[in-house]
């Protein structure tokens, strides 16, 4: 019987080798980018330290020349011309207007600098810049300084340059532009607590400010100053890491401000997770919306490169790369090769003149990332749909995008539609479904602000000609978005008699969404199918409506029959008692006017283009068809762009249903005939072009005679659009233990800050600021015990010294669990005198509404097992959840406890196996061999349960 078991030890070490190996362990989730751990030697570190800058140099000249040669060309620009890119010195002109570009500026001219040291008057330059800056006593706009975001690009630049020429400055310059760094820093951490970008998650607002604060603390731990920087950091990752949560729900990869504000989120967001991995070894490269977020750059864009779809506030493409982020990426999600792909397709195609021109302040602000984050490595790729026409749904965002990033020629066919929910879908049922209530108040902790009322609204570019397009950056009104308006109001409208969508707004810049009924405003995209080359999308946009203008449906058809010929349909089906009378339609040009025309007596409309007429008629389902009126909509003061050309439709509504078509087709489609009739069931459109026959049945009633949204016969063809592949909503449920994933996140900062803690007395030893030095990283600590301690420490130093062949090391490591925790204290003094100011306000304000009634800590919201929470009820204000049990100043409990079983554990395994191997391995009773093998077997699974809980735990 024992040959059966002579051979176990070999076979169970071999299982435990193999089951270690096995472990998952996090080291692979840092995408490349390596966890630093305090280690750094001087400046720069904030994205590469200083033995990387000659690595960098040699890229430069060779892998990398395509983007450092745009970086030469901007650093040579602003050599050439001085006076126009550098910053005023008085302040009057420097907060005169909106100044983001002297923040944006820096950063490249900077990172010029490190590469091509010797250009002469480069450094010099961005000295004078840095001067310049340093001078102002704010960075905020003297029109806006409730506004944070100028100060946060001034910041984000100013860190980054002080990072990367901090070895070139002079001993006076880097204490001065330190102290500002920590001034402006400051200014950004109070304002956290108390302005929006502090609470109104997923908006660009936020990660803007938090990487500029982020930046700034970073260049201040590294000089030392651990207490401030402490706080900072902090303070940043229990914002960031909650807005990371939220947008799990976000499943296709978009982002609700569209794509032109996207890129403004992602240019700060891509910062966040570089720096927070590189300094703090958090990962979020396995997050589930970054890996759908190519799709959104990639099926946002227009034939030719050159634009995006326009929805929500915009530009005509981005505002901020794209090619940073699309490398980013590629480097650390994808891997693959279609973000470099991508990035070189844009930059490629780049507008050197006219509309879609990078601004002047943004063009150059993000080539230093896109530099730092490009792997050469990674040969560019197409994806494997390249070149052919695809059909693609935000479930999300509620948008459908056919023809995207197409070359631009004939037939390269571009069609986007828009009708989704209000922030989209997960932030509107976040808000609506009451997720995640320990973090979300309502609407108060988002802003849709930079939407539109666009539900039903939709863009054509035939040919990768813009023909239909959105009106970009302007007013929130429902007209200047291809949608429709009713008349006559019944309730107060921006355009009496005719009244928009209920998120329209009259008397602001921004989208009304907090309160009322436009809270609840929504679209929805009822099918997006492709069938044999044509396209069917059906919209429903009722909900975007007043309920007491009585319409039981306000439905959208789109068919694109041919790449050159889109049919649109809507339908209004109104409640009996319904009061409107007309509906009105408006169909947008942003670069070229339109023309009348009409055939027969339908009538129509038409945009001249180099390549030919690109041609609109319109009819309803009587026959008749109203002549349209055509015009120019301008801007008020204040907006990017001058306003709008139109087409404005207006037809009679007849009760219950109305029908009415329009036709829009390209100069190589030429339409002989025309017509439309109907029932109460479906819609019949006949249509002959280029001698091709089209037959449409729509069947659009609210219970179908057949299940079918579509039929079409195409000369002999028919092409079926079934109703049963409609899409089906399946919005994702709340991360689970999503306080424990923010709280686990937030575990990483300490570590690191008490690492540096630890190498700056070290660098002192011996030296006359020992003491000094001691007492401002004890400051906060019991004053008492601070002195022994300091005390102690000076002694052992003075010690260290006399004694030779002495390790510097070994002070450090004797003292370091003797040192306090000053950070749990700073942390706890901190928390309270938030919590003071808290209770000001609501004193202050009982009936108030204001942001920072909104906005609690996420340490005071935290409901921990076994915690005492108490109340402080004041008049008629909600509960305000206070902490009652000071935080340890130990390492956590939980923490410590798995350290000691795992200690134990370790021994009491080798315990056993030795046993085994010494004794018990000749003893003839099989029995007792197999009991020690189970009981060891035990002990290695918990073992390996232990290890793993502590690798989490991180002790």
């Amino acid at each position: 019987m024992r040959t059966y078991t002579r051979g176990a030890p070999t076979v169970f070490f071999i299982h435990l080798i193999c089951s270690l190996l096995a472990l998952p362990v996090d080291e692979n989730h840092g995408a490349g980018i390596p966890f630093q751990n305090g280690n750094y030697d001087g400046h720069p570190m904030l994205y590469f330290s200083k033995g990387e800058v000659g690595d960098l140099q040699l890229k430069a000249q060779g892998t990398h020349r395509h983007i450092a040669s745009k970086i030469q060309e901007a650093g040579q620009t602003m050599l050439a011309s001085p006076k126009q890119y550098l910053p005023p010195w008085e302040p009057a002109d420097f907060s005169a207007r909106w100044n983001e570009i002297y923040g944006n500026n820096l950063g490249v001219l900077s990172m010029f600098c490190v590469l091509y040291p010797e250009t002469t008057g480069a450094l010099d330059l961005a000295k004078d810049y840095m001067e310049r800056m340093a001078a102002q006593p704010s960075w905020l706009v003297k029109d806006a300084p409730w506004d944070e975001v100028p100060l946060a690009h001034s910041l984000v630049g100013f860190s980054t340059a002080y990072d990367f020429l901090y070895n070139y400055l002079s001993k006076s310059q880097q204490e001065r532009f330190l102290e500002v760094i920590a001034n402006a820093s400051r200014y950004m951490y109070d304002k956290s607590y108390s302005q929006g970008w502090g609470f109104q998650y997923l908006h660009n607002h936020q990660p803007t400010n938090c990487v500029a604060l982020l930046t700034g603390s970073l260049v201040l731990m590294n000089q030392g100053y651990l207490q401030e920087a402490y706080l900072w950091t902090k303070q940043v990752f229990a914002i960031m890491e909650k807005s990371l949560v939220l947008l799990q729900d976000v499943t296709d990869g978009s982002l609700y401000e569209g794509v032109a504000y996207g890129t403004y989120t992602t240019r700060s967001l891509f910062q966040y997770m570089f720096l927070v991995q590189r300094h703090f070894n958090i990962s979020h490269f396995d997050h589930p919306w970054i890996k759908q977020h190519f799709a959104f750059m990639y099926r946002t864009i227009l034939p030719g490169f050159q634009r995006s779809v326009a929805i929500a506030d915009s530009n005509y493409n981005w505002f901020y790369g794209p090619e940073s982020q699309l490398v980013f990426m590629d480097n650390y999600i994808m891997r693959n090769g279609s973000g470099n792909w991508l990035a070189q397709m844009i930059r490629q195609n780049r507008v050197v003149e006219g509309p879609g021109l990078a601004g002047k302040g943004q063009r150059w602000c993000t080539l230093h990332t896109e530099f730092l984050w490009y792997n050469a490595s990674l040969a560019p790729m197409p994806p494997p749909d390249f070149e052919r026409s695809r059909l693609h749904f935000f479930e999300d965002w509620g948008v459908v995008t056919y023809g995207s990033s197409l070359p631009a020629q004939i037939n390269n066919t571009f069609l986007s539609f828009k009708s989704g929910k209000l922030g989209g879908r997960a932030i509107f049922d976040i808000v609506h479904h009451n997720k995640y209530k320990e973090w979300i108040k309502g609407w108060r902790n988002f802003n849709a602000g930079h939407e539109h009322p666009d539900q039903n609204s939709f863009t054509f570019a035939p040919n990768g000609v813009p023909f239909i397009t959105e009106a970009l950056y302007g007013p929130k009104y429902t007209f200047l978005n291809n949608a429709l308006m009713f008349s006559p109001a019944i309730s107060e409208s921006c355009f009496a008699p005719w009244e928009g969508q209920v998120t329209e707004a009259c008397n602001s810049k921004w989208l009304k969404y907090k309160h009322g009924l436009a809270g609840d405003s929504q679209g929805r995209v009822l099918a997006a199918l492709e069938r044999k080359g044509m396209i069917f999308i059906r919209g429903e946009g009722m909900s975007a409506y007043n309920p007491a203008l009585k319409i039981r449906s306000v439905q959208r058809n789109l068919l694109l029959l041919h790449p050159q010929l889109l049919l649109l349909v809507d339908q209004i089906h109104l409640e009996e008692d319904s009061p409107i009378e007309s509906a009105s339609s408006y169909f947008h040009n942003t670069d070229m006017p339109f023309e009348e025309t009409a055939i027969e007596g339908v009538h129509g409309a038409f945009i001249r283009h180099k390549d030919g007429l690109y041609k609109m008629f319109w009819m309803d389902d009587t026959g008749y068809s109203d002549k349209g009126v055509l015009g120019y909509s301008g801007y008020p003061h204040g907006y990017p762009y001058n306003g709008s050309n139109y087409v404005n439709v207006t037809m009679p509504l007849r009760n219950p249903l109305t029908r009415v078509a329009y036709i829009f087709f390209g100069p190589d489609v030429d339409v002989q005939s025309f017509s439309i009739r109907g029932d109460a069931q479906r819609v019949d459109i006949y249509l002959v072009a280029n001698d091709h026959t089209y037959t449409v049945y729509l069947l659009t009633g609210e219970v179908a005679s057949k299940p079918l949204f579509a039929m079409v016969l195409a000369d002999r063809q028919k092409i079926v659009f079934e109703r049963a592949a409609g899409v089906k909503d399946a919005p994702p449920p709340e991360v689970s233990n999503y306080l424990g994933l923010v709280e686990d996140n937030l575990q990483h900062v300490k570590p690191v800050f008490q690492q540096l803690e630890k190498q700056i007395l070290a660098r002192v030893l011996n030296t006359d600021n020992f003491r000094k030095t001691a007492e401002r990283l004890l400051q906060f600590s019991d004053k008492k015990k601070t002195e022994e301690l300091i005390e102690k420490m000076f002694t052992l130093s003075q010690k260290q010294g006399k004694a030779k062949n002495a390790r510097k090391g070994s002070l450090t490591n004797r003292l370091s669990d003797s040192l306090p925790d000053i950070f749990a204290q700073i942390e706890l003094a901190e928390k309270k005198e938030r919590q003071k100011s808290r209770t000001k306000v609501f004193e202050e304000n009982p009936e108030g509404e204001g942001d920072a009634r909104d906005f609690l800590d996420y340490s005071d919201l935290r409901r921990a097992k076994g915690r005492k929470v108490g109340y402080v009820k004041s008049r008629r204000y909600k509960e305000v959840l206070m902490d009652s049990i000071v935080r340890s100043t130990e390492p956590t409990i939980s923490a410590s406890y798995i350290r000691l079983f795992l200690i134990l554990n370790t021994a009491t395994f080798f315990m056993l196996l030795t046993l085994l191997l010494t004794r018990f391995q000749k003893t003839q009773n099989l029995h007792t061999q197999r009991c020690f093998y189970g009981i060891l077997l035990i002990d290695c699974f918990i073992l390996l349960c232990l290890y793993s809980s502590c690798s989490q735990a991180q002790c």
